[in-house]
């Protein structure tokens, strides 16, 4: 009797998670969970310390999708080294299929950081030596160079500090509005709190739009930012510390009622001034990782040194997000690829 019993029990169980195996990726996904509103699917270190036509793929900064000419209805997806290329990628394998030398006026490298594939074909990149916003051709020649506020300029010229500047480009839905992300304050600006640049778009051309404070966790900074379909923001946060490791986290961001604060020298937290409004979505920490290996210590091996995003479509009730760390083509470090879904 208490054989049969076992058994009973045993088939039971057997019959239950037969039913979970079949019922696949929606039960997937929520067991990778890192919160209530993200989910890893998986990630791909198929990029790691690899080269395509004697170009080392690595010090990715930043990710782009791109309607026009795009292969599948994801379209083309286009990444951004900080070392002046632009690698085309395969839209099913993500691998390169071809590799855009970019640089400035003169000839000269750029610390390229952040990326918009343009409705017309052509690349808006950022770059954070002075910093800049250049228009590209799809191969590469500078086609336009939008203005910079005095003050978001590296000092002397300005007050932002050496490699704290535009590192998150994005383009909002209707494709009128620019936006770029500084990664750290303003000398004169409280701690912490970073500007957002617009810029929006009349007669063919980008002018000047209204500036934004935005608040980001002590010790961290901004290296990206993406539109929601909405008109919101994805806002990723990251810092990092010797022994430690990185820290990584996604935020909802909306900045549609912030104070425009382009025309206030300084923000020291004086009342009147509305800054982005955000809400944490997930520290990366809590995600599962999955089987993977860190080469120097992290608070959990599946982090690195994130830096790029880009929505790549929806589904099941979520954003489709993919996420890209910079290697720093260096030893310790790793080219991960991280596909989430996000619930906003």
């Amino acid at each position: 009797m208490r054989l049969r019993t076992v058994l009973a029990t045993f088939t039971a169980g057997l019959a239950a998670a037969t039913c979970l195996v079949a019922a696949g990726p929606a039960n997937a996904v929520q067991s990778h969970a890192c919160s209530a509103s993200v989910s890893l699917d998986r990630f791909s270190d198929a990029l790691d310390k690899t080269t395509y036509d004697g170009t080392f793929v690595g010090n990715l900064s930043a990710l782009a999708r791109s309607r026009s000419g795009g292969a599948g209805p994801g379209g083309a997806l286009t990444a951004l080294s900080d070392r002046s290329a632009l690698f085309r990628l395969d839209a099913r394998t993500l691998r390169p299929t071809a590799v855009v030398p970019l640089a400035d006026e003169n000839g000269a490298a750029l610390d390229s950081e952040g990326l918009v594939a343009d409705r017309d074909g052509t690349f808006l990149v950022t770059s954070e030596t002075e910093p800049s916003v250049r228009r590209h051709s799809p191969s590469g020649a500078i086609l336009d160079r939008l203005p910079v506020p005095d003050a978001l300029r590296v000092a002397p010229a300005g007050r932002a500090v050496p490699n704290g500047t535009f590192e998150g480009l994005t383009l909002l839905p209707g494709g009128r509005t620019l936006l770029a992300s500084m990664e750290y304050a303003l000398s004169g600006d409280a701690a912490g709190t970073l500007r957002f640049q617009t810029w929006t778009r009349g007669g063919g051309r980008f002018v000047l739009g209204a500036q934004y404070a935005y608040r980001a966790d002590t010790g961290l900074g901004v290296p990206e930012v993406q539109a929601t379909p909405d008109g919101r923001l994805l806002v990723l946060e990251r810092g990092f510390t010797a022994g430690v490791g990185n820290t990584v986290r996604l935020y909802l961001a909306d900045p549609r009622r912030a104070t425009d604060t382009s025309g206030i020298e300084h923000l020291t937290g004086q009342d009147g001034v509305r800054p982005v409004a955000k809400t944490l979505l997930a520290d990366l920490v809590t995600c599962p990782s999955l089987g993977a290996t860190a080469k120097q210590p992290q608070p959990n091996p599946l982090l690195d040194n994130i830096e790029g995003m880009v929505v790549t479509g929806r589904g099941a009730g979520a954003l489709k997000v993919l996420l890209v760390s910079d290697d720093n083509q260096n030893a310790a470090q790793t080219t991960r690829l991280y596909f989430l879904r996000v619930r906003i």
